[in-house]
């Protein structure tokens, strides 16, 4: 699959600005008004919808600059423009244009999209631990969507006769001008409720509460979604539109993350840091053996390899950072106070360093 910026011929610091000029000019160049039957042509104005699509979303585009195009293969978020008809990508992108279709004018009429894509698209967000991070699992949810009432039976809308889209008639010097848009009254139907079912709306669609079960992709982080195809609410046609899941990192008692790194931070006594030591720590999937070296300085950072996150797609893991502080004691006993006083009468003979604070 050719990579997104390429499609769109911009940078990867191309602004936001820049990727929408440069998809309008592809998107003009291979319309499909502009090349009818031309398949090549329709092609190349799919994969720059698709480029679009991403690339436009900060989101969307964030994970795609890390992962690649690994990032909708491995959390199933493929934007799927292959499978879509002209009247989807108009739909979804129709203000790139800037509000109106300029082939509706240039064409003489041109394309309207005269049947809603499907239904609301979904989102709903899942709090995942890190030890679900590391093993992947299953997680239950329940969503509410939209769908028809059953015993829901239709007449042919009136104002557009089943067409699903009204047209408008101009006059201008150049002569008459035909424009399309979509029926307000039945929404691009072309059908209405006959009669509303008890406990429809007025649009003959009720609420139902569904139970899914989740996937959790192991090495997933926070801010990563996945989409379910088909698993939003439906339209009156029953065609449904898709559910997005977000995945939210809840904090942890002890550690942090920072990529597919853990973060801790351990705190020793005087005497392990003069003299060393070989401690348990904790990790995100058990406990590891630490050595700590004779000398040791506060804010020195030790690496146990191999106890971070999982990468995703990959059965590498990242590391544990472990970041030393020193405990200096407050108040110390009748022995403790004397051991000190002796290492204090040696270390009044070295003489002290001045060093540059950094920041």
């Amino acid at each position: 699959m050719a990579d997104f910026y390429d499609i769109l011929g911009v940078s990867k610091s191309a602004s936001a600005n820049e990727i929408k000029r440069a998809y309008r000019k592809i998107a003009m160049k291979f319309h499909p008004d502009r090349n009818p039957d031309n398949k090549e042509a329709e092609k190349k104005f799919k994969e720059a919808a698709e480029a679009y699509s991403v690339l436009s979303d900060d989101s969307k585009k964030r994970q795609y600059d890390q992962f690649g195009h690994s990032a909708y293969n491995n959390m199933g978020g493929q934007s799927g423009f292959n499978s879509m008809n002209m009247d989807d990508i108009f739909n979804q992108f129709g203000d790139i244009f800037g509000g109106n279709n300029p082939f509706e004018s240039f064409f003489g009429g041109g394309r309207a999209s005269a049947r809603p894509r499907a239904g609301a698209d979904l989102k709903v967000k899942i709090n995942v631990s890190y030890k679900e991070i590391v093993n992947g699992g299953e997680k239950k949810i329940k969503i509410k969507k939209m769908k028809p009432a059953d015993g829901l039976t239709f007449i042919t809308c009136s104002m557009c006769g089943g067409a699903g889209q009204v047209t408008k008639v101009t006059n201008s010097f150049l002569g008459q001008m035909r424009s399309s848009s979509i029926c307000p009254q039945c929404k691009g139907y072309g059908k209405q409720p006959k009669s509303i079912p008890s406990g429809a709306n007025k649009d003959g669609m009720i609420s139902v509460e569904e139970t899914l079960k989740i996937k959790i992709p192991s090495g997933v982080e926070d801010g990563n979604y996945m989409t379910l195809d088909g698993q939003g609410s439906e339209d009156l046609n029953g065609k449904a539109g898709d559910l997005y899941v977000f995945f939210e990192e809840e904090n942890h008692e002890h550690f942090s993350r920072y990529g597919n790194d853990v973060l801790l931070q351990i705190v020793l006594g005087y005497s392990q840091a003069v003299f060393g030591d070989k401690i348990d720590i904790p990790t995100i999937d058990g406990t590891a053996k630490l050595k700590v070296p004779s000398g040791i300085q506060p804010g020195q950072i030790l690496r146990v390899r191999g106890k971070g996150f999982p990468m995703m797609g990959s059965s590498r893991r990242g590391d544990q950072l472990v970041k030393i502080q020193i405990d200096v004691p407050s108040k110390m006993n009748r022995d403790e106070k004397k051991s000190i006083e002796e290492l204090l009468k040696i270390q009044k003979n070295k003489e002290i360093k001045f060093q540059r604070f950094e920041d």
